[in-house]
């Protein structure tokens, strides 16, 4: 995104691998598969193997339904670390890493078996009886060409992927945060003009289809304090079907401070027409980062802490809940010596941790 003269990401990104495996495996008692995307760099993590698996994951405390009614995914990348540093005998680094692990976070969707990722994600959560929070990024031509760049082919691929997405949930609760970046590029510069008018009628569709699902509540990304233009996106959220959606996302895989994030969150909700809002508090414990490179502070950042766990008990009537859209411990890319962006990377999770 551009902030003040510059590309400021958020960190988002592609996807999980297949997760029908995960599922079956639940069924059977097992551990189900986890989910992501490059996940605000959220990377496909492949099902293991179970003839050839190393030893089970701890169970994971699912925190009090009144306060989190969403899904921690058992088998996630943070609780097989936990396992992996109880079983070297770290117990204070695993102790660390748990924090991340019981909390539920982002599942982002990958533009593989879209259909095959949601069915297994809400029917694991429907049998925990809880709601599985869902990131749908695979906008054509998105990001830009950094990190994250990719997306569907075209506009066609992107209506099958959003009708096998919307097939896989069906009547399950869901709560999706739906195509970070994609509104904010188209204001702030970065997509180019050919591609508006596709991209406003693409989110327009997305919303449709998931709001026709019956218990599937649909919240468009909007940016965050950093970007501080409530008057430039205000506007575009209502031509991408923010009228049909339960409200809009701020802060999706950033770092400014949830206070801050009210206010942004507040300031567009008033242009809006009141809809509410959900806030990424999944980093942003200490605030952005504001020295370095200015063009890469928001790549893995350091000296960074989780935020306020996800609830939906905020302080604010607006905020229908605090978020861990991101998956803590996920590299943004290949900056500050992290790995690509959405592979898990224990010592920046251990930090995040750590606070």
């Amino acid at each position: 995104m551009y902030v003040s003269g510059m590309y400021v990401k958020r960190g988002t990104a592609s996807p999980l691998g297949a997760v029908l495996l995960g599922a079956l495996l639940l069924l059977a008692g097992c551990s189900a598969g986890d989910g992501g995307g490059d996940s605000g760099n959220g990377k496909a993590e492949k099902p293991r193997n179970p003839t050839n698996a190393p030893a089970p994951t701890p169970a994971v405390t699912q925190q009090p339904k009144e306060a989190d009614p969403f899904w921690v995914n058992p088998d996630g990348s943070a609780a097989r670390q936990t396992a992996a540093y109880e079983k070297a005998g770290k117990t204070d680094e695993a102790a660390a890493v748990r924090e991340i692990a019981e909390q539920p976070t982002g599942q982002w969707l990958g533009p593989e078996n879209p259909e095959q990722e949601a069915r297994g994600f809400t029917e694991a959560a429907d049998r925990a009886g809880r709601t599985p929070l869902l990131v749908l990024y695979n906008i054509p031509h998105r990001d830009c060409g950094q990190y994250s760049q990719g997306g569907a082919a075209d506009g066609a691929a992107y209506r099958a992927w959003i009708a096998a997405v919307a097939r896989g949930i069906a009547d399950r609760p869901a709560l999706v945060v739906l195509e970070p970046d994609a509104l904010l590029h188209l204001v702030d510069g970065c997509t180019p003009q050919e591609f508006h008018e596709e991209r406003y009628d693409l989110l327009d569709d997305a919303v449709t289809a998931l709001k026709s699902l019956k218990n599937t509540k649909v919240y468009l990304d909007a940016g965050n304090a950093g970007w501080g233009r409530p008057d430039q996106i205000f506007q575009p959220l209502r031509r991408a079907g923010l009228g049909k959606a339960d409200g809009f996302a701020v802060n999706v895989s950033n770092f400014y401070s949830t206070e801050i994030s009210v206010d942004y969150g507040r300031q567009l909700s008033a242009k809006v027409g009141g809809k509410h809002f959900v806030i990424d508090t999944s980093r942003n414990g200490n605030g952005p980062y504001e020295d370095g490179d200015p063009a890469e502070r928001w790549c893995n950042p350091p000296g960074r802490a989780l935020g306020p766990t996800p609830t939906t008990t905020t302080a604010d009537p607006l905020v229908d809940a605090y978020l861990w859209v991101k998956r803590p411990g996920e590299s943004d890319g290949e900056c500050k010596g992290g790995p690509k962006a959405g592979d898990w990377w224990p010592t920046y999770a251990l930090q995040l941790a750590r606070g």
